[in-house]
């Protein structure tokens, strides 16, 4: 790709939207496992981006705080500034983001309200109640390896406490886990792990 400035029309945003929107379905794992299609696609095909740009957009997001599907932002962001500038920049991430976004929210959504108003079915009670010591234990596992990366167990008993306390609760109670993160950052806050 040269720096000339690259001309869109409403069909190559409306092709960089449905893009996304396809692979949005088919990145299971999250929006990182469609990595390589969006490369052959914005880099190989299109020619939207540089290998550099694609590549930069990926480390980038990954770098900083905040959850993995930035990188999808920062393609759309790029994509819009060669484009154009930063109008075209602010649709480029609207058009990717919303693209990756709504197919997985929208099937989650739905399958989340189905499988609530079908709790009496036995198909559904009987997936949940399989699913039920998977989430416990992926939960253990989770305590175990944030409290072990943190060393000596009689050095950091405040810690492995609050992990098994945690986890101990989530097991036996419905207590919602916002509280329980709260009161984390509460314990962290004051110095107590």
């Amino acid at each position: 790709m040269t720096n000339t400035v690259l001309q869109f029309s409403w069909s190559e945003w409306l092709q960089l939207f449905t893009h996304f929107l396809s692979l949005s379905l088919l990145s299971v794992g999250g929006a990182i496992s469609a990595v390589p299609d969006m490369h052959r696609f914005l880099v190989d095909k299109q020619g939207w981006l540089t290998d550099s740009q694609f590549t930069a957009s990926i480390a980038i997001a990954q770098a900083a705080p905040g959850p993995n599907v930035l990188f999808v932002a920062l393609m759309g962001w790029n994509v819009g500034l060669n484009a154009g500038g930063l109008g075209q920049a602010l649709f480029g991430v609207l058009a990717a983001m919303l693209g990756i976004l709504l197919p997985s929210s929208i099937l989650t959504y739905m399958t989340s309200r189905w499988s609530h108003e079908n709790r009496e079915l036995r198909a559904v009670r009987a997936f949940k109640q399989g699913l039920a010591p998977i989430v416990i234990a992926l939960l253990i596992a989770t305590g175990w390896i944030l409290a072990s990366a943190h060393g000596d167990p009689a050095r950091d008993w405040p810690l492995w406490l609050t992990t098994v306390a945690t986890t101990l609760i989530v097991w036996r109670t419905r207590l919602h886990l916002l509280w329980l993160l709260a009161a984390g950052a509460a314990l962290g806050w004051f110095g107590f792990v």
